[in-house]
Order: structure tokens, then sequence, then C-alpha cells
């Protein structure tokens, strides 16, 4: 048996298995999509969309945003086509730095929308506190517990509505105010503190 020939034949299996990056089939019909060639970019979206999928869905952790993000790339892959160059990289790389790019980005706009929502929060919680603590069951403790709340500081009691009532983690209630881990731990120590004396003086 000729073992240059067998070996030939496994990296050949090896790369249609692990889909060469510098596969120059794909280069070419990435020019030709550039030229307007709509079955050339048929062709490349099948060869790319799920490499492309595969990387949206370890970056952006959720499958159904990762299809949306595949979709938006390889809408960009065809109307920027052009800005393709062979001679700086393979078309592949290109595809999936864009695809990492869109990803990234996903991913940042799910974050700044969950901000807003948590300052969002932030700004009914305040505007309905006096609503809330009428809300609440009338048991003479609650009372007590939201009587003193109502006598602290803001800075101090919108921690600890925010984590008791609202539920959220210190992080989350750092975020949410803008503020550092660090100093929301501080304030809600000093806050639960100064709650304790006043449903001591109360009792």
């Amino acid at each position: 048996m000729d073992r240059g020939a067998g070996a030939r034949r496994e990296g050949d299996r090896q790369g249609r298995r692990g889909g060469q990056a510098d596969d120059p089939g794909l280069d070419q019909l990435l020019v030709r999509a550039a030229d307007g060639d709509e079955q050339a970019f048929a062709e490349l979206y099948d060869a790319l969309a799920h490499s492309v999928l595969g990387l949206a869905c370890r970056v952006v952790g959720d499958k159904a945003q990762a299809e949306e993000v595949t979709q938006d790339v390889m809408v960009e892959v065809w109307r920027t086509a052009d800005r393709f160059r062979p001679a700086r990289g393979a078309a592949r790389n290109w595809v999936l730095t864009l695809a990492h790019r869109r990803a990234v980005d996903r991913v940042r706009s799910v974050t700044a929308g969950r901000v807003r929502e948590l300052r969002a929060a932030v700004m009914e919680q305040e505007r309905s506190f006096d609503v809330v603590a009428e809300e609440v069951e009338v048991r003479e403790e609650q009372r007590a517990v939201f009587r003193c709340l109502t006598q602290l500081a803001r800075e101090l009691r919108l921690p600890l509505v925010l984590a008791y009532y609202e539920g959220l983690t210190y992080a989350e209630v750092a975020e949410a105010l803008s503020m550092p881990t660090g100093t929301i731990k501080s304030r809600m120590r000093q806050g639960l503190r100064r709650l304790h004396e006043c449903m001591e003086a109360a009792s």
C-alpha cells in the first residue's frame, strides 16, 4: 500500500471533518458573492451557517438569540462581501470574525437592557414605596419594620428594599444603583443595624 497516498486520504478526511479555515473554494465563493452572484452566496451560506451558529451559541448562550445573530451575520456577509480581501486571510476566518463581533454586540445589548430594567425598577420602587408599605399585611411587626424603613436615609433604605423585597443579589443591587458591590454591602450592614435599633426602641 502507498503510505503517502494513505496519509493524504486521511488528511483529506480530517480536513472535511474539521472544516479547514484556508479552503480556497470558500474564498472564491465569497469573491463571487461580492460580485452579486446569489448562487455563490447560497453555497457559502450552506458551508458556513452552521459554524456561525455554533460560535454564536457559545458567545450568547441562548440558541434562539444565536439563530438571530446567525441570520444577521449572513445578511451582513452578503452586504459587505466586497470588503473581503483573500490576501489578508481566509473567507471562513473573515466570516467568523464578523460573527464573533455581532454575538458580542448582542450580549452587550442584552446586558444593557437588563441594567435599564433594573434602574427602571429602582425608580418605580422609589415612587411606589409608600403604596407598597400600605399594601403589606397589617401585622404589627411588619408595620414596625416599614415605619423604621421610612426613617432610614434613602441611600440606606434603597439597597435593603431592592435586596429583601425585590429579591436582587448584592451584585444586581450594585449594578442597579451604579455603585461598587463593597459599598452596597457596607450600606446594607449599616441599614440593618439602624433598622434593628429602631425595632428595639419600638418594642
